[in-house]
């Protein structure tokens, strides 16, 4: 098994895992708002002290790129580009929401249902969420349908879904669609889900040379005139 360093400050969480081998990875995640700044790198120094290596004992190293918040991912990537750039090593892109997926697919209550297709929607604010459909693999990571989406919340699909998760249910609960099947308000992303993802994707060869490696920007445009917000509550 590979050594992998997953780091995730895409959201209000900042997340660290640090993966060798077979060994039970170790985490630190804390829901920091804007200070993910001044606590990422000194906790990935902590975690590889604390196992005794180096960032040149790693394989790769791996970050959420979002979608997310545009800071938050901006900080992960320049983070990741610089130490990957001082170990030469490579990296691996993790989207948020496939992220989530990986975490919801090893839950209790994922397991006990264990529903063929669900769906992740998380709050992108702007009143919009950011939100995908998954069909559940069998010893595999989940498997997205299509590209992630970008809407308001009355236009998530949900047909043929059984599982609904996400941090989107709390923030527009009312304004999605009718659901009756099962729910997961709590999930959120963490570097856990990062370096489950980046498991998979490091056995399929899908490491990236850094120079690759860009933030996932679902939302291009982030600040509307008033005339368009107008029009987007319409």
């Amino acid at each position: 098994m590979a050594n992998i360093l997953a780091i995730d400050t895409s959201s209000a969480w900042c997340s660290v895992a640090l993966s060798l081998g077979d060994q039970a990875p170790e985490l630190r995640h804390e829901a920091v708002s804007a200070g993910a700044s001044q606590l990422l790198l000194p906790w990935i120094e902590s975690l590889l002290n604390n196992a005794n290596i180096s960032l040149k004992d790693l394989d790769v190293i791996a970050v959420g790129v979002g979608p997310g918040a545009f800071t938050g991912v901006r900080l992960g990537v320049a983070a990741v580009q610089g130490l990957a750039v001082a170990a030469n090593l490579p990296v691996i892109s993790v989207s948020s929401l496939d992220a989530i997926a990986a975490q919801l697919t090893n839950t209790p209550a994922f397991q006990k249902i264990n529903p063929q297709h669900f769906v992740i929607a998380v709050d992108a604010r702007m009143e919009e969420v950011y939100w995908a459909k998954y069909e559940t693999q069998l010893n595999e990571l989940p498997k997205r349908i299509g590209d992630i989406h970008l809407s308001k919340p009355e236009d998530i699909n949900l047909e043929g879904v059984e599982f609904l998760a996400g941090n989107a249910i709390h923030a527009y609960g009312e304004r999605l669609p009718s659901f009756t099947g099962a729910l997961d308000s709590e999930i959120s992303i963490s570097a856990l889900g990062v370096l489950e993802c980046a498991k998979q994707l490091f056995i399929n060869g899908m490491q990236q040379d850094i120079r690759q490696l860009e933030p996932l920007y679902v939302r291009n445009k982030v600040a509307l005139t008033t005339a368009e917000r107008i029009e987007a509550f319409k």
